[in-house]
């Protein structure tokens, strides 16, 4: 079998309307000067109630492995971490959340971000689709229909970069580029990165893994011999699906922090590093990216 250069693992439950879009956004039919051979897609399926349609994403990506987990929990991180032991490429990604929808650039990003260091920690910033934080935006009105008819508004399928039009921020990466974000959606670390961190850690047993994405992105960044690398003018935007966090009707995070402090022993701090921007910017992108430099200046200098 001829080796990946990429491996890409998607976890999801439940996410039948989700996943076809996310698979579309991932493929080489809208991923930029990346050929399907040069990576690999691992699905796996966290004990959905919902079924949703395989065929309908292999006609995105024909090669899609899918893999269920026979005994599911409410936490991604044992079936994440299933995903990571399938994964056949050097460069491996993971997508904690199957709902979340790619911009055109960001694999071929990531390919080109991990040759810059031995021990690259590649990101991306995090949107919600929709005029605000969902959890927020859910009690203004925003649904399913409004962002099916949102999405079909942009004719995103043409250009994926339209999507930066129809998004905010999300919470963890409300500083933009400029400053350090709390996770990444899309995080890709070297093989042997993932081996020295033990993958995701399984004591993070709350719905959708708690902090548990926090947690690893934080690890992952203190490594001192490391690099961070944020793909400049990419990312990823969640959909709306009932999330046990991005959608939760009131914040989660007090209860994700107590969770983390049981297992860590202190509180979570965003970790600080000099990153490497890579990338180019659309013109879709530009206006998100002066709002990020002016709220990284208002944030440096005070009021």
């Amino acid at each position: 079998m001829a080796p990946t250069r990429l491996s890409l693992i998607i976890v999801a439950h439940n996410m039948a309307r989700e996943l076809p879009r996310t698979i579309r956004s991932l493929s080489p039919a809208m991923q930029v000067r990346i050929q399907e051979q040069d990576y690999e897609i691992i699905l796996v399926d966290n004990g959905s109630t919902e079924p949703f349609d395989e065929e309908a994403c292999r006609r995105w990506f024909p090669g899609l492995r899918v893999h269920r987990v026979t005994a599911p929990s409410p936490s991604p991180v044992a079936a994440i971490n299933h995903g990571l032991a399938l994964a056949r490429g050097d460069l491996i990604g993971v997508w904690i959340d199957g709902a979340r929808l790619a911009s055109p650039g960001l694999l071929e990003g990531a390919l080109n971000a991990s040759r810059l260091h031995a021990r690259p920690v590649v990101g991306t910033v995090g949107f919600h689709l929709g005029p605000d934080l969902q959890r927020r935006s859910i009690h203004a009105g925003y649904s399913q229909k409004v962002e099916d008819d949102l999405l079909e508004s942009v004719d995103w399928t043409t250009d994926g970069y339209r999507l930066f039009g129809i998004s905010s921020f999300a919470g963890s990466s409300a500083g933009g580029w400029f400053l350090p974000i709390a996770e990444s959606n899309a995080l890709f670390l070297t093989r042997a990165q993932w081996q020295a961190l033990g993958g995701y850690d399984e004591r993070f047993e709350m719905p959708g893994g708690g902090l548990a994405n926090l947690d690893v992105w934080k690890r992952a960044c203190s490594d001192p011999d490391s690099q961070l690398v944020i793909l400049l003018g990419e990312g990823t935007f969640h959909q709306i699906h009932g999330g046990a966090a991005t959608n939760a009707s009131r914040p989660m995070f007090p209860v994700f922090h107590e969770e983390y402090r049981k297992i860590r022993g202190e509180s979570f701090e965003i970790p600080s590093m000099s990153p490497i921007f890579v990338g180019r910017v659309s013109p879709e992108t530009l206006p998100k990216l002066a709002w990020s430099a002016q709220h990284a200046i208002e944030s440096r200098s005070g009021p």
